[in-house]
């Protein structure tokens, strides 16, 4: 089944060439759409990293402009410097072994836990209350680190960010306009 419907084919010749920016993609594929249901909009990216080094996973989350409806509580278990870093970040809790005993003794009013290297020994020492919750901080899934803020992976060489597509469930896709897409 190679070829497209002819609303499709109609809808993919109004597009203008070319990439395009964020703003301007989103009202053009709003325009673009012919669905008589409400379609789901998705981002598909390139990136320039090779997944089979580990030194080259990414790993990052996304703040959705209007949320999802939930609000997840924060816990970061850090010291010295890293206390004032995660505060900055908008963290509900930090602390160090204080915490670690506080919740130890049952005090379990978080959603998430990040902890630097540092901290494992400690931490290390609640994975019988964490873990079962699946709380408990891991170097795999990003929850133990020094830095909290890098989504580029150090060994990544070359160019980043490589191509980025914006599409909905029936419309072609629109390319985007990377030049003034700026990385941490």
């Amino acid at each position: 089944m190679p070829t497209h419907g002819k609303q499709y084919l109609k809808a993919k010749q109004t597009l203008p060439p070319g990439p395009h920016p964020p703003a301007e993609a989103v009202s053009l594929l709003r325009e673009a759409s012919y669905a008589k249901f409400d379609e789901t909009v998705e981002v598909a990216i390139n990136l320039g990293v090779d997944p089979r080094h580990a030194d080259q996973m990414v790993r990052a989350s996304v703040v959705l402009p209007h949320g999802t409806g939930k609000t997840k509580r924060i816990l970061v278990i850090a010291q010295g410097e890293k206390v004032k870093e995660a505060e900055a970040a908008g963290a509900d809790f930090v602390g160090g072994a204080e915490l670690c005993k506080k919740i130890a003794e049952g005090w379990l009013e978080f959603d998430a836990v990040v902890a630097t290297p540092d901290m494992m020994r400690e931490v290390g020492k609640l994975g019988r209350i964490l873990g079962p919750r699946g709380l408990m901080p891991n170097p795999k899934t990003g929850t133990v680190t020094f830095d909290v803020a890098r989504a580029k992976p150090a060994a990544a060489k070359g160019k980043y960010l490589k191509s980025a597509y914006l599409s909905s469930t029936m419309a072609p896709s629109i390319p985007l306009d990377l030049s003034d897409i700026s990385l941490q």
